[in-house]
Protein backbone atom coordinates (compact mmCIF):
# COMPACT_ATOMS: atom_id res chain seq x y z
CA UNK A 1 0.00 0.00 0.00
CA UNK A 2 1.31 3.44 -0.91
CA UNK A 3 -0.24 6.50 0.72
CA UNK A 4 1.74 9.01 -1.25
CA UNK A 5 2.47 9.11 -4.96
CA UNK A 6 6.11 10.10 -5.66
CA UNK A 7 5.84 13.39 -7.54
CA UNK A 8 9.36 14.56 -8.32
CA UNK A 9 10.77 13.88 -11.73
CA UNK A 10 13.97 12.60 -10.12
CA UNK A 11 12.22 10.00 -7.95
CA UNK A 12 9.88 8.80 -10.66
CA UNK A 13 12.63 8.90 -13.24
CA UNK A 14 14.81 6.74 -11.02
CA UNK A 15 12.16 4.00 -11.05
CA UNK A 16 12.00 4.03 -14.82
CA UNK A 17 15.75 4.34 -14.92
CA UNK A 18 16.15 1.21 -12.84
CA UNK A 19 14.22 -0.73 -15.46
CA UNK A 20 16.18 0.84 -18.30
CA UNK A 21 19.51 0.28 -16.55
CA UNK A 22 18.56 -3.29 -15.74
CA UNK A 23 17.69 -3.84 -19.37
CA UNK A 24 21.05 -2.41 -20.51
CA UNK A 25 23.01 -4.51 -17.98
CA UNK A 26 21.15 -7.68 -18.91
CA UNK A 27 21.68 -7.03 -22.61
CA UNK A 28 25.41 -6.34 -22.13
CA UNK A 29 25.77 -9.35 -19.86
CA UNK A 30 23.97 -11.52 -22.36
CA UNK A 31 26.28 -10.38 -25.15
CA UNK A 32 29.40 -11.20 -23.12
CA UNK A 33 28.15 -14.60 -22.01
CA UNK A 34 27.19 -15.56 -25.55
CA UNK A 35 30.78 -15.69 -26.75
CA UNK A 36 31.49 -19.22 -27.83
CA UNK A 37 27.97 -20.44 -27.07
CA UNK A 38 25.83 -22.43 -29.47
CA UNK A 39 22.90 -20.89 -31.34
CA UNK A 40 20.47 -22.75 -29.08
CA UNK A 41 22.06 -21.41 -25.91
CA UNK A 42 22.25 -17.88 -27.31
CA UNK A 43 18.56 -17.98 -28.14
CA UNK A 44 17.72 -19.24 -24.63
CA UNK A 45 19.74 -16.46 -22.99
CA UNK A 46 18.24 -13.77 -25.18
CA UNK A 47 14.76 -15.08 -24.34
CA UNK A 48 15.53 -15.05 -20.62
CA UNK A 49 16.79 -11.47 -20.88
CA UNK A 50 13.70 -10.20 -22.66
CA UNK A 51 11.37 -11.96 -20.21
CA UNK A 52 13.18 -10.47 -17.21
CA UNK A 53 13.04 -6.98 -18.72
CA UNK A 54 9.34 -7.32 -19.52
CA UNK A 55 8.57 -8.59 -16.00
CA UNK A 56 10.31 -5.60 -14.47
CA UNK A 57 8.46 -3.27 -16.85
CA UNK A 58 5.12 -4.59 -15.55
CA UNK A 59 6.21 -4.17 -11.93
CA UNK A 60 7.40 -0.59 -12.32
CA UNK A 61 4.55 0.64 -14.51
CA UNK A 62 2.03 -0.88 -12.10
CA UNK A 63 3.57 0.80 -9.06
CA UNK A 64 3.83 4.30 -10.51
CA UNK A 65 0.21 5.18 -11.38
CA UNK A 66 -0.07 8.22 -13.65
CA UNK A 67 1.15 8.19 -17.26
CA UNK A 68 3.47 5.24 -16.72
CA UNK A 69 0.58 3.05 -15.65
CA UNK A 70 -1.56 4.37 -18.51
CA UNK A 71 1.12 3.10 -20.89
CA UNK A 72 0.96 -0.26 -19.15
CA UNK A 73 -2.82 -0.36 -19.57
CA UNK A 74 -2.44 0.34 -23.28
CA UNK A 75 0.16 -2.42 -23.62
CA UNK A 76 -2.24 -4.81 -21.89
CA UNK A 77 -4.80 -4.28 -24.65
CA UNK A 78 -2.42 -4.39 -27.62
CA UNK A 79 -0.53 -7.66 -27.78
CA UNK A 80 2.86 -6.20 -28.72
CA UNK A 81 5.82 -8.49 -29.33
CA UNK A 82 7.65 -7.77 -26.06
CA UNK A 83 8.38 -11.39 -25.10
CA UNK A 84 8.66 -14.69 -26.99
CA UNK A 85 5.34 -16.08 -28.17
CA UNK A 86 5.23 -18.99 -25.73
CA UNK A 87 5.44 -16.56 -22.78
CA UNK A 88 3.12 -13.91 -24.20
CA UNK A 89 -0.14 -15.12 -22.65
CA UNK A 90 1.36 -15.04 -19.15
CA UNK A 91 2.86 -11.60 -19.79
CA UNK A 92 -0.50 -10.26 -21.00
CA UNK A 93 -2.23 -11.57 -17.87
CA UNK A 94 0.23 -9.63 -15.71
CA UNK A 95 -0.25 -6.49 -17.77
CA UNK A 96 -4.02 -6.94 -17.48
CA UNK A 97 -3.65 -6.52 -13.72
CA UNK A 98 -2.84 -2.87 -14.46
CA UNK A 99 -6.42 -2.52 -15.68
CA UNK A 100 -8.12 -4.12 -12.72
CA UNK A 101 -5.84 -4.01 -9.69
CA UNK A 102 -3.97 -0.74 -9.56
CA UNK A 103 -1.98 -0.18 -6.35
CA UNK A 104 -4.27 1.22 -3.67
CA UNK A 105 -3.81 4.22 -1.42
CA UNK A 106 -5.09 4.20 2.16
CA UNK A 107 -8.57 5.54 2.82
CA UNK A 108 -7.23 8.09 5.29
CA UNK A 109 -5.12 9.68 2.56
CA UNK A 110 -8.06 9.69 0.14
CA UNK A 111 -10.42 11.01 2.82
CA UNK A 112 -8.07 13.99 3.21
CA UNK A 113 -8.46 14.75 -0.51
CA UNK A 114 -12.26 14.52 -0.31
CA UNK A 115 -12.61 16.71 2.78
CA UNK A 116 -10.07 19.21 1.49
CA UNK A 117 -12.03 19.69 -1.74
CA UNK A 118 -15.43 19.86 -0.01
CA UNK A 119 -14.19 21.94 2.89
CA UNK A 120 -16.28 19.89 5.32
CA UNK A 121 -16.39 16.41 6.90
CA UNK A 122 -17.19 13.50 4.61
CA UNK A 123 -20.25 12.60 6.73
CA UNK A 124 -21.90 15.90 5.81
CA UNK A 125 -21.80 15.02 2.13
CA UNK A 126 -22.48 11.26 2.24
CA UNK A 127 -24.77 9.25 4.53
CA UNK A 128 -22.59 6.14 4.07
CA UNK A 129 -19.14 5.77 2.54
CA UNK A 130 -17.49 2.36 2.05
CA UNK A 131 -13.75 2.81 2.74
CA UNK A 132 -12.85 -0.16 0.52
CA UNK A 133 -12.35 0.94 -3.11
CA UNK A 134 -14.38 -0.91 -5.74
CA UNK A 135 -11.92 0.02 -8.49
CA UNK A 136 -8.51 1.62 -8.90
CA UNK A 137 -7.18 3.26 -12.02
CA UNK A 138 -4.23 5.26 -13.27
CA UNK A 139 -5.00 8.53 -11.46
CA UNK A 140 -7.59 7.67 -8.82
CA UNK A 141 -9.70 5.19 -6.86
CA UNK A 142 -13.44 4.61 -7.00
CA UNK A 143 -15.60 4.10 -3.90
CA UNK A 144 -19.22 3.19 -3.33
CA UNK A 145 -21.29 5.56 -1.19
CA UNK A 146 -24.86 6.64 -0.44
CA UNK A 147 -26.17 10.20 -0.41
CA UNK A 148 -28.45 11.52 2.30
CA UNK A 149 -31.40 11.30 -0.13
CA UNK A 150 -30.78 7.55 -0.51
CA UNK A 151 -29.13 7.48 -3.94
CA UNK A 152 -26.27 5.00 -4.43
CA UNK A 153 -23.26 6.71 -6.01
CA UNK A 154 -19.76 6.03 -7.25
CA UNK A 155 -17.13 8.45 -5.96
CA UNK A 156 -13.90 8.76 -7.93
CA UNK A 157 -11.08 10.40 -5.99
CA UNK A 158 -7.65 11.42 -7.30
CA UNK A 159 -4.50 10.12 -5.66
CA UNK A 160 -2.76 12.83 -3.60
CA UNK A 161 -0.04 14.46 -5.69
CA UNK A 162 -1.00 12.71 -8.93
CA UNK A 163 -0.98 15.98 -10.89
CA UNK A 164 2.73 16.55 -10.20
CA UNK A 165 3.42 12.87 -10.86
CA UNK A 166 1.84 13.05 -14.31
CA UNK A 167 3.95 16.02 -15.32
CA UNK A 168 7.09 14.25 -14.11
CA UNK A 169 6.15 11.09 -16.02
CA UNK A 170 5.62 12.99 -19.27
CA UNK A 171 9.20 14.26 -19.03
CA UNK A 172 10.68 10.92 -17.99
CA UNK A 173 8.95 8.72 -20.57
CA UNK A 174 10.88 10.33 -23.41
CA UNK A 175 14.14 9.17 -21.83
CA UNK A 176 12.75 5.78 -20.87
CA UNK A 177 11.34 4.91 -24.28
CA UNK A 178 14.54 5.93 -26.05
CA UNK A 179 16.44 3.35 -24.01
CA UNK A 180 13.86 0.71 -24.90
CA UNK A 181 14.16 1.53 -28.61
CA UNK A 182 16.39 -1.47 -29.30
CA UNK A 183 13.74 -3.83 -27.93
CA UNK A 184 10.53 -2.09 -28.96
CA UNK A 185 11.35 0.52 -31.64
CA UNK A 186 7.67 1.39 -32.18
CA UNK A 187 7.36 2.58 -28.57
CA UNK A 188 9.91 5.36 -29.03
CA UNK A 189 8.32 7.16 -31.97
CA UNK A 190 7.45 10.86 -31.66
CA UNK A 191 3.88 10.04 -32.68
CA UNK A 192 3.35 7.77 -29.69
CA UNK A 193 5.01 10.16 -27.25
CA UNK A 194 2.83 12.99 -28.49
CA UNK A 195 -0.21 10.74 -28.22
CA UNK A 196 0.61 10.00 -24.58
CA UNK A 197 0.75 13.72 -23.88
CA UNK A 198 -2.37 14.52 -25.85
CA UNK A 199 -5.15 15.64 -23.51
CA UNK A 200 -3.70 13.65 -20.59
CA UNK A 201 -3.57 16.59 -18.23
CA UNK A 202 -7.24 17.15 -19.03
CA UNK A 203 -7.96 13.97 -17.09
CA UNK A 204 -6.97 15.78 -13.90
CA UNK A 205 -9.96 18.14 -14.10
CA UNK A 206 -12.82 16.14 -12.60
CA UNK A 207 -15.22 19.09 -12.75
CA UNK A 208 -14.78 19.14 -16.52
CA UNK A 209 -15.17 15.37 -16.71
CA UNK A 210 -18.37 15.52 -14.63
CA UNK A 211 -19.89 18.03 -17.05
CA UNK A 212 -18.87 15.87 -20.02
CA UNK A 213 -20.29 12.70 -18.46
CA UNK A 214 -23.56 14.48 -17.68
CA UNK A 215 -23.89 15.55 -21.32
CA UNK A 216 -23.18 12.03 -22.59
CA UNK A 217 -25.64 10.51 -20.11
CA UNK A 218 -28.34 12.83 -21.46
CA UNK A 219 -27.36 11.98 -25.03
CA UNK A 220 -27.82 8.24 -24.38
CA UNK A 221 -30.79 8.47 -21.99
CA UNK A 222 -33.23 5.64 -22.62
CA UNK A 223 -30.88 3.79 -24.98
CA UNK A 224 -31.84 0.13 -25.44
CA UNK A 225 -28.39 -1.35 -24.78
CA UNK A 226 -25.93 1.43 -23.80
CA UNK A 227 -25.91 2.78 -20.25
CA UNK A 228 -24.04 5.92 -19.17
CA UNK A 229 -24.31 6.52 -15.41
CA UNK A 230 -25.18 10.19 -14.94
CA UNK A 231 -22.72 12.36 -13.05
CA UNK A 232 -23.61 14.91 -10.42
CA UNK A 233 -21.68 18.08 -11.31
CA UNK A 234 -23.07 19.86 -8.27
CA UNK A 235 -21.24 17.36 -6.02
CA UNK A 236 -18.08 17.09 -8.10
CA UNK A 237 -14.88 19.03 -7.50
CA UNK A 238 -11.48 19.26 -9.17
CA UNK A 239 -10.37 15.99 -7.53
CA UNK A 240 -13.66 14.27 -6.63
CA UNK A 241 -16.23 13.05 -9.19
CA UNK A 242 -19.64 11.74 -8.07
CA UNK A 243 -21.91 9.77 -10.38
CA UNK A 244 -24.68 7.19 -10.30
CA UNK A 245 -23.51 3.75 -9.27
CA UNK A 246 -23.73 1.19 -12.09
CA UNK A 247 -23.30 -2.36 -10.88
CA UNK A 248 -22.28 -5.00 -13.37
CA UNK A 249 -19.97 -7.77 -14.48
CA UNK A 250 -16.40 -6.69 -15.20
CA UNK A 251 -14.39 -7.58 -18.28
CA UNK A 252 -12.99 -10.81 -16.85
CA UNK A 253 -16.52 -12.07 -16.34
CA UNK A 254 -17.57 -10.93 -19.80
CA UNK A 255 -14.67 -12.86 -21.36
CA UNK A 256 -15.97 -16.03 -19.70
CA UNK A 257 -19.37 -15.76 -21.43
CA UNK A 258 -20.38 -17.92 -24.41
CA UNK A 259 -19.26 -16.72 -27.85
CA UNK A 260 -22.67 -15.35 -28.88
CA UNK A 261 -22.89 -13.18 -25.77
CA UNK A 262 -19.33 -11.92 -26.24
CA UNK A 263 -20.18 -11.05 -29.84
CA UNK A 264 -23.19 -9.05 -28.64
CA UNK A 265 -21.09 -7.10 -26.11
CA UNK A 266 -18.41 -6.59 -28.77
CA UNK A 267 -20.92 -5.05 -31.17
CA UNK A 268 -22.14 -2.71 -28.42
CA UNK A 269 -18.56 -1.66 -27.65
CA UNK A 270 -17.97 -1.01 -31.35
CA UNK A 271 -21.17 1.00 -31.69
CA UNK A 272 -20.39 3.16 -28.66
CA UNK A 273 -16.68 3.87 -29.07
CA UNK A 274 -16.61 4.11 -32.88
CA UNK A 275 -20.20 4.95 -33.78
CA UNK A 276 -20.24 7.96 -31.44
CA UNK A 277 -17.62 9.71 -33.55
CA UNK A 278 -19.55 9.42 -36.80
CA UNK A 279 -23.04 9.92 -35.37
CA UNK A 280 -22.37 12.63 -32.78
CA UNK A 281 -18.92 13.97 -33.74
CA UNK A 282 -17.64 13.18 -30.26
CA UNK A 283 -16.03 10.12 -28.74
CA UNK A 284 -14.30 8.69 -25.70
CA UNK A 285 -10.56 8.53 -26.29
CA UNK A 286 -9.80 5.92 -23.64
CA UNK A 287 -11.42 2.60 -24.62
CA UNK A 288 -10.12 -0.16 -22.40
CA UNK A 289 -11.65 -3.15 -20.60
CA UNK A 290 -11.69 -1.51 -17.18
CA UNK A 291 -14.25 1.01 -18.45
CA UNK A 292 -16.80 -1.60 -19.59
CA UNK A 293 -19.43 -3.29 -17.39
CA UNK A 294 -22.24 -5.68 -18.32
CA UNK A 295 -25.40 -4.85 -16.37
CA UNK A 296 -27.90 -7.41 -15.11
CA UNK A 297 -30.47 -6.07 -17.61
CA UNK A 298 -28.15 -6.77 -20.56
CA UNK A 299 -27.14 -3.17 -21.13
CA UNK A 300 -23.43 -2.39 -21.33
CA UNK A 301 -22.31 0.43 -19.06
CA UNK A 302 -19.44 2.73 -20.00
CA UNK A 303 -17.53 4.81 -17.44
CA UNK A 304 -14.55 7.19 -17.33
CA UNK A 305 -14.79 10.20 -19.60
CA UNK A 306 -11.59 12.05 -18.69
CA UNK A 307 -10.14 11.56 -22.17
CA UNK A 308 -13.03 12.79 -24.30
CA UNK A 309 -12.84 14.66 -27.56
CA UNK A 310 -15.13 16.42 -29.98
CA UNK A 311 -14.31 16.68 -33.67
CA UNK A 312 -15.27 19.27 -36.24
CA UNK A 313 -17.94 17.79 -38.57
CA UNK A 314 -15.72 18.70 -41.54
CA UNK A 315 -12.95 16.46 -40.19
CA UNK A 316 -15.41 13.66 -39.47
CA UNK A 317 -16.64 13.85 -43.04
CA UNK A 318 -13.04 13.61 -44.26
CA UNK A 319 -12.59 10.35 -42.36
CA UNK A 320 -15.84 8.98 -43.80
CA UNK A 321 -14.75 9.90 -47.34
CA UNK A 322 -11.44 8.11 -46.79
CA UNK A 323 -13.24 5.01 -45.51
CA UNK A 324 -15.58 4.99 -48.52
CA UNK A 325 -12.69 5.41 -50.95
CA UNK A 326 -10.73 2.57 -49.33
CA UNK A 327 -13.78 0.30 -49.19
CA UNK A 328 -14.51 0.88 -52.87
CA UNK A 329 -10.89 0.51 -53.98
CA UNK A 330 -10.63 4.09 -55.25
CA UNK A 331 -6.89 4.40 -54.75
CA UNK A 332 -6.35 7.69 -56.56
CA UNK A 333 -9.22 9.33 -54.68
CA UNK A 334 -7.91 8.12 -51.34
CA UNK A 335 -4.43 9.42 -52.15
CA UNK A 336 -5.82 12.79 -53.31
CA UNK A 337 -7.85 13.14 -50.10
CA UNK A 338 -4.79 12.52 -47.94
CA UNK A 339 -2.64 14.95 -49.90
CA UNK A 340 -5.35 17.61 -49.80
CA UNK A 341 -5.72 17.22 -46.01
CA UNK A 342 -1.95 17.38 -45.52
CA UNK A 343 -1.63 13.83 -44.24
CA UNK A 344 0.78 13.09 -47.11
CA UNK A 345 3.10 15.82 -48.38
CA UNK A 346 2.72 16.45 -52.13
CA UNK A 347 6.38 15.64 -52.76
CA UNK A 348 6.48 12.52 -50.58
CA UNK A 349 7.72 9.27 -52.08
CA UNK A 350 4.31 7.60 -51.74
CA UNK A 351 2.17 6.19 -54.54
CA UNK A 352 -1.62 5.87 -54.54
CA UNK A 353 -1.16 2.10 -54.46
CA UNK A 354 1.07 2.23 -51.37
CA UNK A 355 -1.33 4.63 -49.64
CA UNK A 356 -4.25 2.31 -50.36
CA UNK A 357 -2.46 -0.86 -49.28
CA UNK A 358 -1.30 0.82 -46.07
CA UNK A 359 -4.83 1.93 -45.10
CA UNK A 360 -6.21 -1.52 -45.90
CA UNK A 361 -3.51 -3.27 -43.87
CA UNK A 362 -4.23 -1.09 -40.83
CA UNK A 363 -8.04 -1.01 -41.08
CA UNK A 364 -9.05 -4.11 -43.04
CA UNK A 365 -11.20 -5.39 -40.19
CA UNK A 366 -13.91 -2.81 -40.85
CA UNK A 367 -13.41 -2.45 -44.61
CA UNK A 368 -14.06 -6.06 -45.66
CA UNK A 369 -17.67 -7.22 -46.06
CA UNK A 370 -17.42 -10.50 -44.15
CA UNK A 371 -17.54 -11.77 -40.58
CA UNK A 372 -14.17 -11.34 -38.88
CA UNK A 373 -13.08 -12.77 -35.54
CA UNK A 374 -10.74 -10.19 -34.01
CA UNK A 375 -7.62 -11.43 -32.25
CA UNK A 376 -5.13 -9.44 -30.14
CA UNK A 377 -2.48 -10.05 -32.83
CA UNK A 378 -4.66 -8.39 -35.49
CA UNK A 379 -5.20 -5.35 -33.29
CA UNK A 380 -1.49 -5.02 -32.55
CA UNK A 381 -0.53 -5.24 -36.21
CA UNK A 382 -2.89 -2.41 -37.16
CA UNK A 383 -1.67 -0.28 -34.25
CA UNK A 384 2.00 -0.75 -35.08
CA UNK A 385 1.42 0.04 -38.75
CA UNK A 386 -0.29 3.28 -37.77
CA UNK A 387 2.36 4.58 -35.35
CA UNK A 388 5.46 3.33 -37.16
CA UNK A 389 5.10 2.44 -40.88
CA UNK A 390 8.91 2.02 -41.03
CA UNK A 391 8.50 -1.26 -39.17
CA UNK A 392 6.68 -2.70 -42.19
CA UNK A 393 6.82 -2.78 -45.97
CA UNK A 394 5.03 0.60 -46.03
CA UNK A 395 8.18 2.61 -45.30
CA UNK A 396 7.10 5.39 -47.64
CA UNK A 397 4.24 6.24 -45.31
CA UNK A 398 6.72 7.33 -42.64
CA UNK A 399 6.29 10.84 -44.06
CA UNK A 400 2.60 10.96 -43.17
CA UNK A 401 1.64 13.87 -40.95
CA UNK A 402 -1.60 13.01 -39.20
CA UNK A 403 -3.26 16.17 -37.81
CA UNK A 404 -3.81 16.03 -34.02
CA UNK A 405 -7.59 15.58 -34.22
CA UNK A 406 -7.18 12.51 -36.42
CA UNK A 407 -4.38 11.10 -34.28
CA UNK A 408 -6.76 11.16 -31.31
CA UNK A 409 -9.58 9.45 -33.23
CA UNK A 410 -7.18 6.78 -34.51
CA UNK A 411 -6.11 6.15 -30.92
CA UNK A 412 -9.75 5.45 -30.04
CA UNK A 413 -10.06 3.29 -33.16
CA UNK A 414 -7.10 1.04 -32.43
CA UNK A 415 -7.75 0.75 -28.70
CA UNK A 416 -11.35 -0.27 -29.46
CA UNK A 417 -9.93 -2.82 -31.88
CA UNK A 418 -7.66 -4.01 -29.06
CA UNK A 419 -10.55 -4.36 -26.60
CA UNK A 420 -12.50 -6.40 -29.16
CA UNK A 421 -9.42 -8.57 -29.64
CA UNK A 422 -9.20 -9.22 -25.89
CA UNK A 423 -12.87 -10.19 -26.02
CA UNK A 424 -12.32 -12.47 -29.04
CA UNK A 425 -15.45 -10.99 -30.61
CA UNK A 426 -16.74 -11.80 -34.09
CA UNK A 427 -19.01 -9.75 -36.37
CA UNK A 428 -19.30 -8.26 -39.81
CA UNK A 429 -17.86 -4.97 -38.57
CA UNK A 430 -18.06 -3.44 -42.03
CA UNK A 431 -21.82 -3.99 -42.27
CA UNK A 432 -22.32 -2.41 -38.86
CA UNK A 433 -20.09 0.54 -39.78
CA UNK A 434 -21.98 1.16 -43.02
CA UNK A 435 -24.80 2.55 -40.90
CA UNK A 436 -22.73 5.67 -40.15
CA UNK A 437 -20.27 5.66 -43.06
CA UNK A 438 -22.92 5.20 -45.80
CA UNK A 439 -26.12 6.01 -43.88
CA UNK A 440 -27.19 2.45 -44.63
CA UNK A 441 -30.09 0.59 -43.03
CA UNK A 442 -29.27 -1.39 -39.86
CA UNK A 443 -27.67 -4.77 -40.51
CA UNK A 444 -28.22 -6.34 -37.06
CA UNK A 445 -30.89 -6.60 -34.37
CA UNK A 446 -28.96 -4.17 -32.20
CA UNK A 447 -28.76 -1.76 -35.10
CA UNK A 448 -32.53 -1.93 -35.61
CA UNK A 449 -33.15 -1.35 -31.89
CA UNK A 450 -30.82 1.65 -31.90
CA UNK A 451 -32.43 3.08 -35.03
CA UNK A 452 -35.87 2.81 -33.41
CA UNK A 453 -34.54 4.64 -30.34
CA UNK A 454 -32.94 7.36 -32.44
CA UNK A 455 -36.11 7.86 -34.46
CA UNK A 456 -38.18 8.14 -31.29
CA UNK A 457 -35.86 10.79 -29.87
CA UNK A 458 -35.86 12.91 -33.00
Amino acid sequence: MADKVPTSRLVRGSKLGQVAAGRAIRTAGTRVSMIGRSEEVRARLAEKSSIAAAEQLVTVLGSMKGVAMKLGQMLSILDLDLVPEEHRADFQRKLAALRDQAPTTSFESMRAVIESDYGRPIAEVFADFDPEPVAAASIGQVYRARLHDGREVAVKVQYPGIDAAIRADLKNLTMFLKIWKSTVPTLSTPALLNELRLNFEGELDYEREARTQHEIARLYAGHPFIAIPDSMPELSTRRVLVSEFFGGTGFAGIRALPQAERNRVGEIIFRFYIGSLYRHHEFCGDPHPGNVLLGADGRVGFVDFGLFNRMDPVHVEFEKRCLRAATEGRRDDLYALMVERGVIAPGADVTPDECFEYVCAAAEWNLVDEEIAITPEMASTGFLLAIDPRASEFSGMKSQNLPPEHLFSRRADFLTFGVLGQLDASANWHRIGREWVYDAAPATELGAAEEKWRSGRS
